[in-house]
C-alpha cells in the first residue's frame, strides 16, 4: 500500500527544489534548507514544542559549582562512605554529576512532577497549571533534557533507571523513554498506593500509579526474600520441602525429534535403588535391541506413558555432575521405565547458599533437606498490591513523625525501598541517584536497606529549595521574595529534605525526642526508629561562576570548589588529614611536610599547575597521589584559554 505521508513529503520537497532555482540567494537557500529539514524530521514517536529553560541560558554564560554548607553535615562513622544532598536546579546539578559520575551509577530512581494540572511544578519560575496549553510539551522538554544527562551517568554495562508516574503522563513518558533509551529493555509496573482510592471527581478513583524500569546492559531485577503478602497474600505452600522436578521434559519442545542429543539411556540397578551409569545419546531407531545395559541394570529412556519418545531436561554431562552432588532422585518403576527427578538450577542454588540445609542422604544418594527457616526468594509480577506501600500510612503519616506536616504526598518509605531493592539487592556498594528528591524518601530507603542487609550503598539526592504554591502566596503577602532568608528557610531542601535526613539518621524527631516504634521489614530484623542509621551525609548547594570572568582567572575561581567535586566523586570527606587536597605550595607544606599530619594521610589530590622540586615529587610519590581530574573543569578552562 502507498505511503501517503511520504508522497506528500516528496511533493513538498520537489516544490522547494523548484523554488531554489528561482530564488538562489544565500538567505533564501538557507530558509529552504531549514524548511526541508523540518519536513524530513522524525515522523514516528513523540513530537512536541521544544521549550528552553532559564537554566539553559545561565549555562551558556556560567559554570555550575558546588559549595558545602558547614551547618548541614552529619557524620556517624568516619570510616563509612559519604552521601550527599545537593540543593539546586537538577539540570544544573546533573551537569556537575556528569563530570564526577559518568558511567558509574548503578541505579537512578526519580519521582518527577506528575503534571496533573494542579500547579504542582514550576517551569521558569512560573507554576504550570491545567490552563497552560503547552503544559505537556513543557513537561516533555523538562524531562528530556534531564533524562539525556541521566543516561550519561548510568553504567552502560549494568544499571537501571526507575521512574514513577501516574496516568496523566505515563503514555508520553513511555514514548520518551523508548526514544531516549533504544538500547534499553523497558518494563512498566502497576503499583497500588492507596487501596481505598483517591477521588478523581466524576472518574474512577485512582488507586495505583506506574513505575517504569529501564534496564541497561545486564541490569535486571534480582530475586529477593519477600513476605507472604508479596506472594499474593498466601503463605508459600512449598516452604517446608525442596522442589524436585521430573527429569523427563514435559513442557514445550519435549519430544526426541526436537532435541535428538537429549535422548539417551540412564542405567539403573535392577532393584531400582541407584543409578549405575549414563549412556551416550542414541540416534538410531531400535534402541531396545541395539543398546545393551550393563549386567545387573535396566535402561531407562525418556518415554511418555503412551510410548512417545521424549527427551531429558538436561545433558548427560549435567546428570553426571548432579549425581555427584545428590541432586538426582530415584522414583518407582513404571510401565515404560522409571520416574526420575532432579533439582533445577534455582533449587540447587538454594541448597548451596544454605537456604535448604542438607541433613542426610537417601539410599539412592539424593540429598535430604530441611528448610524450616527458609524465606522464599522470588521476583514478583507486574502488578504490586502490598499494604506497606500505602502512601498515606507509610508516606504522609510516617514522615510526620520525623518532621511534622511539612510535605504533601510523599511516597511510602517501604514502596521506595522495595523498588530499589529489586535492582541493587546483589550490589551492596551500589551508587544510587535521585534528582527529583522531594522529601528525601530515597535516601531514607537506602539507609534502611543498608541496615537490613549490611550494605554500604551510597545515595546522592538533588532537590531545589522551592516553596509550595500556597506557601509562596502567603510569604509574598508578607512582602517576602525568593532569596530572602525568611523565604528560603521554608524551601523544600532546607525545610523538609535535610531535617528528615538528619532526624532519620539520628533517630529523633524535630524536638530531639527519640522516635517510637520500629521499621517494618521483610527480614527477621526489628529495627527501632530511635536506633537511627550508621550513615554520613553532606549538604552542597549549587552556584554559578562566570565562564569568562573579567577581574580574575577562571582557574582560581574553580579551585575554590574542587574540594566538593572530589568529595562527591569519591564519597569521602576531604579533611586534609586522611584525605588531602593540595592546591598550592602552602597546602603542600601544611600537610606533606607536616610530621604530625603525614603519617595519617591515605589519599592525596594535587593541582597539576604546581611546579614541584625533585625532592617534593619524591615525597608525594612515597605517599601516592593523584592529579585533580581534568574532566572536572578542563573543557571550561580550555574555552577560557587557560
Amino acid at each position: 500500500m502507498a505511503n501517503l505521508s511520504k508522497i506528500k513529503r516528496d511533493q513538498m520537497i520537489a516544490f522547494l527544489e523548484s523554488l531554489k532555482e528561482s530564488h538562489s540567494d544565500d538567505a533564501s537557500i538557507q530558509a529552504f534548507n531549514e524548511i526541508e529539514n523540518h519536513i524530513r524530521d522524525k515522523k514516528y514517536g513523540l513530537v512536541w514544542e521544544e521549550h528552553s529553560e532559564e537554566v539553559d541560558d545561565l549555562l551558556k554564560e556560567n559554570i555550575p559549582i558546588l559549595t558545602a554548607d558547614p551547618e548541614r553535615r552529619l557524620c556517624k562513622d568516619a570510616s563509612q562512605p559519604w552521601n550527599f544532598i545537593i540543593e539546586g536546579d537538577n539540570l544544573q546539578a546533573l551537569y556537575l554529576l556528569e563530570k564526577t559520575h559518568k558511567g558509574k551509577v548503578d541505579c537512578i530512581y526519580i519521582d518527577p512532577p506528575y503534571n496533573t494540572g494542579a500547579r504542582d511544578w514550576k517551569y521558569n519560575n512560573d507554576y504550570v497549571d491545567g490552563t497552560d496549553v503547552y503544559r505537556h510539551s513543557k513537561w516533555l522538554s523538562m524531562m528530556k533534557n534531564r533524562l539525556l544527562l541521566a543516561k550519561e551517568l548510568l553504567n552502560p554495562s549494568d544499571s537501571v533507571l526507575i521512574c514513577t508516574i501516574d496516568e496523566k503522563e505515563y503514555l508520553r513518558l513511555g514514548c520518551l523513554l523508548e526514544e531516549l533509551f533504544p538500547e534499553g529493555n523497558i518494563q512498566m509496573i502497576s503499583t497500588v498506593i492507596k487501596a481505598g482510592g483517591v477521588s478523581r471527581g466524576s472518574e474512577f478513583n485512582r488507586t495505583n500509579e506506574f513505575i517504569y524500569f529501564v534496564y541497561i546492559g545486564d541490569g535486571r531485577p534480582s530475586a529477593v526474600a519477600l513476605s507472604g503478602e508479596w506472594l499474593g497474600g498466601v503463605k508459600n505452600t512449598t516452604k517446608n520441602d525442596i522442589r524436585w522436578r521430573e527429569l523427563r521434559r514435559t513442557s514445550s519442545q519435549s519430544l526426541r525429534i526436537e532435541r535428538p542429543h537429549s535422548f539417551f539411556p540412564i542405567f539403573v540397578l535392577e532393584d531400582g535403588s541407584a543409578i549405575h551409569s549414563i549412556g551416550d545419546p542414541y540416534y538410531g531407531s531400535d534402541y531396545f535391541n541395539e543398546v545393551i545395559p550393563p549386567e545387573g541394570t535396566k535402561a531407562i529412556w525418556p518415554l511418555f506413558p503412551d510410548g512417545r519418545e521424549g527427551r531429558w531436561q538436561v545433558s548427560k554431562e549435567s546428570i553426571i555432575e548432579m549425581l555427584k552432588k545428590g541432586y538426582i532422585r530415584m522414583g518407582k518403576f513404571t510401565k515404560n521405565g522409571m520416574s526420575i527427578s532432579y533439582l533445577s538450577e534455582g533449587e540447587q542454588k538454594k541448597v548451596e547458599r544454605g537456604d535448604y540445609k542438607i541433613i542426610g542422604h537417601r539410599d539412592d544418594g539424593s540429598i535430604i533437606t530441611d528448610n524450616s527457616d527458609y524465606t522464599p526468594f522470588f521476583i514478583p509480577g507486574t502488578v504490586w498490591q502490598v499494604s506497606t506501600h500505602d502512601a498515606t500510612e507509610n508516606g504522609t503519616k510516617l514522615l510526620s513523625r520525623f518532621v511534622g506536616k511539612r510535605f504533601s504526598y510523599p511516597k511510602s518509605l517501604y514502596a521506595v525501598k522495595d523498588t530499589i531493592r529489586f535492582v541493587v539487592a546483589n550490589k551492596p556498594n551500589a551508587i544510587i541517584v535521585d534528582f527529583f528528591a522531594g522529601s528525601g524518601t530515597t535516601f531514607h530507603a537506602v539507609n534502611l536497606l543498608n541496615a537490613e542487609d549490611g550494605g554500604h550503598r551510597k545515595c546522592i539526592m538533588v532537590t531545589n529549595n522551592e516553596v509550595s504554591a500556597i506557601e509562596a502566596k502567603e510569604l509574598s503577602a508578607k512582602g517576602l521574595k525568593p532569596g530572602d532568608e525568611e523565604w528560603e528557610k521554608y524551601g523544600i531542601a532546607k525545610y523538609v529534605t535535610w531535617p528528615r535526613t538528619k532526624c532519620s539518621i539520628e533517630g529523633v524527631d524535630l524536638s530531639g525526642k527519640p522516635l517510637q516504634g520500629n521499621y517494618l521489614s521483610d527480614t527477621i530484623l526489628s529495627i527501632p526508629l530511635a536506633q537511627g542509621f550508621i550513615s554520613n551525609v553532606k549538604y552542597f548547594k549549587c552556584g554559578w561562576t562566570p565562564r569568562k570572568p573579567e577581574d580574575y582567572l577562571l582557574s582560581n575561581a574553580l579551585c575554590l570548589h574542587i574540594k566538593e567535586m572530589i568529595e562527591l566523586q569519591n564519597a569521602i570527606e576531604v579533611d586534609n588529614v586522611t584525605n588531602v587536597l593540595i592546591l598550592n605550595k602552602e597546602d603542600f607544606r601544611r600537610t606533606i611536610l607536616n610530621a604530625d599530619v603525614r603519617p595519617h594521610i591515605e589519599r592525596v589530590w594535587v593541582n597539576q599547575n604546581i611546579i614541584f622540586s625533585t625532592e617534593e615529587l619524591k615525597a608525594l610519590k612515597e605517599i601516592g597521589y593523584k592529579y585533580i581530574p581534568r574532566e572536572f573543569f578542563g573543557q571550561e578552562l580550555r574555552e577560557a584559554a587557560e
